[in-house]
């Protein structure tokens, strides 16, 4: 009995063996992953040549992603699937992002000489291309280019607790029109409009004002080089330092195709969403950033108080890094845990020579939290209300994301 039944194995395994060896694909076709190849044509193309607003970068993350993750949703795995990710990517960047079509062809003839020719391979290309087109057509005129994002807003008079435009440019507000745009999955932009920020003078606030004022001075004399380091790190901004985190939680993922494509556009729909959302309570409540309150405040105004950095021109509360720094963490680990399963470095364009080596998604959240404070330009309570805002968010556009892919 035992030998019929192990003759009976070796025989399904000698027929198994040998349908792997009629299927067999070159080495180098199977060592590519189309999900990391086109991850990083995205964040090619637009370091090259996105928009100058954080937010219209993200959004053509997400459509291009959300286009991928439509076509390859309940897609059979291999040929079709890889023409239809790199089809729908590609096209999605063609059309958002013209400027790099040369490189995003070049790209695309990659990935297709890779994938062999037939039916799947040309349904594959079909569908991507028209989930693209689709994608692109139903977000057009959202509000979410760089002059809607940036419509001019006019500087409410000055008072106490106001927000005014700060040193050393005095520029106007700006990002003032990501709250009139259309979110993706939010009902309407103060869907999580935090409570206002603290009273001036109240405890709170005074606390607030204090830790800054000390820390977040140019001329500090108790901020360390550790906590100055972290400041200017982390003064670049949220889109591009958060690419690398995405890509080695993506890298890592032992997830069929379509879930880490998946991934990728969650993320990204849940970045535009969060910046509607911030945008929405920084101009609700307009509340003055902390250079304008040492310097002109009732409690001992210095008039040439600096900050260590140079203050965006938008409102205080809550602090944009932060939200950002919420959501993320809440997408990295629905998706991926707590902790990616390797330590990953991360370098900045605002402290060259620096490299920060992160071990979970919550160490990125901390760092941007202190650091807006160590830089002078946000207090510590529209930091961690930002934080919370953007977890909020973040929670709701990931329960809701199907509804996207009807």
């Amino acid at each position: 009995m035992r030998h019929r039944t192990v003759s009976r194995i070796a025989a399904v395994v000698t027929v198994a063996a040998a349908a792997v060896a009629v299927q067999e694909v070159p080495a180098s076709a199977r060592q590519v992953d189309v999900a990391l190849e086109w991850y990083d044509v995205t964040a090619r193309t637009l370091a090259a040549a996105g928009a100058p607003t954080q937010i219209t970068n993200n959004r053509t993350w997400a459509i291009s992603w959300l286009a991928a993750t439509r076509a390859v949703r309940h897609a059979p795995r291999g040929a079709f699937s890889d023409a239809a990710v790199a089809a729908a990517v590609h096209d999605a960047l063609v059309r958002l992002v013209p400027a790099q079509t040369a490189e995003l062809d070049s790209a695309l003839a990659t990935t297709l000489a890779r994938v062999p020719d037939g039916q799947a391979k040309s349904r594959g290309l079909a569908e991507g291309r028209a989930r693209a087109e689709a994608a692109v057509a139903e977000r057009a005129n959202d509000g979410l280019d760089p002059a809607s994002v940036n419509a001019p807003f006019p500087t409410p008079a000055p008072a106490p607790g106001v927000w005014q435009p700060t040193p050393p440019a005095y520029s106007p507000g700006i990002q003032a029109g990501n709250r009139a745009a259309r979110p993706f999955l939010l009902r309407r932009a103060d869907q999580f409009r935090p409570g206002p920020p603290p009273a001036v003078g109240s405890a709170v606030a005074l606390r607030d004002l204090a830790e800054v004022r000390a820390y977040g001075s140019a001329t500090s004399t108790v901020r360390t080089q550790s906590q100055t380091d972290v400041a200017s790190f982390w003064y670049q901004g949220s889109q591009p330092a958060y690419v690398t985190p995405v890509r080695a939680a993506l890298a890592e993922s032992r997830a069929p195709l379509a879930e880490r494509v998946r991934f990728v556009a969650v993320f990204n729909v849940v970045a535009v969403d969060t910046q509607i959302a911030t945008s929405d309570a920084k101009y609700a409540y307009v509340a003055w950033r902390p250079v304008t309150a040492i310097r002109t405040g009732a409690v001992d105004p210095d008039p040439s108080w600096t900050p260590l950095h140079v203050t965006p021109a938008h409102p205080d509360y809550p602090s944009g890094h932060a939200t950002y720094a919420g959501f993320a963490e809440q997408v990295l680990t629905d998706a991926a845990g707590p902790r990616p399963r390797a330590a990953f470095a991360l370098t900045s364009p605002t402290a060259p020579g620096l490299t920060f080596q992160y071990g979970a998604w919550g160490e990125l959240t901390r760092d941007n939290v202190n650091a807006r404070v160590w830089s002078g330009i946000h207090t510590r309570t529209a930091d961690e209300v930002g934080v919370r805002v953007g977890r909020a968010v973040a929670r709701h556009d990931i329960a809701a994301f199907d509804h996207l892919l009807r």
